[in-house]
């Protein structure tokens, strides 16, 4: 093994989770490698630049854009190797080193692995209905990046989840008239928020679902769409003329990273890694954070991914060094930070 360039830790996924585990983990002097399979950092928190997050302590509100930023520069604060574009298939193991295999072939070495794939692979569940993906350079979209695209305009969205209601509250405030069709008769978002989307005048449809997608003259973009109502039998699809579309049907999940792998990774059904508060997996060595983990009491927030990170590569330190302390010591007096805080300080008096 001393040929291949063996990290300490690797990390699979860049999303907030990864990003403060590599934070961390430098925090503890560890060298750290991040392998992520977008061409970028942030992981899901780039589907909603614009939106308002509330519940990140200390960041009331920050944008996600504005997140990312910051996490992004904390998490690469102490020089990680990144390697982006790279989906990691499948982990086995040679003695005591993990073997990371991906789908371009590269292969990565390393002590302790992170798994911080939240939900999985984000790609949007896409519609099915014919010639669907020829609009989606136009007025079909799967995520909102700028809620000044809609402003005054008539916007159909849909899905039940979250995500669409979270969405048509943030459209009520901009679009001329927003319409929210979903398959089934409840929605899953919050009910404060379910309430708040009423009052701004959402017009709900539930039982609700798009039949036909009917294109502009140029056929360049939508300009109708058929709506079909559970119960309605033979009866005629309903025609809705929009502007936008916006399909808010999740994500779809990958789980070939953890049923391929040649290490036995215990699974929490549906598809989280079954695992304990402190990182922990079916795996000695291999570890887990943010949303794909699974224990009891679970938080699946931001600040919760926060807390399982620092806890996974705590755990990780000690498999590699079983001396080491049991935390990092706290950045107000941590000697890493203290060139950086002159230099910081010099700016700020």
């Amino acid at each position: 093994m001393n040929e291949r360039d063996v990290y300490d830790v690797t990390i699979v996924g860049a999303g907030p989770a990864g990003l403060y585990a590599s934070f961390y983990a430098g925090l503890r002097e560890m060298k750290t490698k991040i392998i992520e399979y977008h061409p970028f950092l942030g992981g899901k928190v780039n589907v909603y630049p614009e939106k308002l997050i509330w519940d990140v302590g200390g960041l009331a509100p920050v944008t996600g854009e504005q997140l990312l930023k910051q996490l992004i520069r904390q998490g690469t604060l102490f020089d990680p190797t990144v390697v982006l574009g790279e989906k990691v298939t499948s982990i086995d193991r040679e003695e005591d080193i993990f073997v990371l295999y991906t789908a371009s072939g590269q292969v990565h070495f390393s002590r302790t692995v992170i798994l911080a794939i939240g939900y999985g692979i984000l790609k949007p569940v896409k519609l099915t209905l014919e010639g669907a993906e020829k609009f989606e350079g136009t007025n079909l979209h799967y995520t909102v990046k700028s809620l000044a695209h809609y402003r005054g305009k008539t916007v159909l969205i849909s899905g039940g989840g979250h995500a669409a209601v979270d969405w048509a509250d943030d459209l009520g405030d901009v679009a001329k008239k927003v319409y929210l069709a979903y398959r089934k008769d409840e929605l899953k978002g919050h009910e404060a928020t379910v309430a708040k989307i009423k009052k701004k005048g959402v017009v709900l449809l539930p039982n609700t679902v798009m039949e036909l997608l009917i294109p502009t003259a140029d056929g360049s973009a939508v300009a109708r769409v058929a709506l079909r109502r559970s119960g309605e039998g033979d009866a005629a699809p309903s025609e809705l003329d929009v502007d936008e579309v916006l399909v808010c049907h999740g994500f779809e999940y990958d789980s070939e990273l953890v049923r391929s792998s040649k290490v036995d990774i215990r699974i929490r059904e549906p598809y989280w890694i079954d695992g304990t508060p402190h990182g922990e997996t079916s795996v000695p060595g291999i570890f887990a954070a943010g949303d794909v983990l699974g224990y009891d009491g679970k938080l699946h927030l931001i600040a919760g991914a926060f807390q399982d990170a620092a806890n996974a590569v705590n755990r990780a330190k000690k498999f590699i060094s079983p001396d080491a302390e049991d935390s990092a010591m706290v950045s107000s007096h941590n000697e890493r930070f203290e060139e950086k805080n002159k230099e910081l300080k010099k700016l700020l008096f």
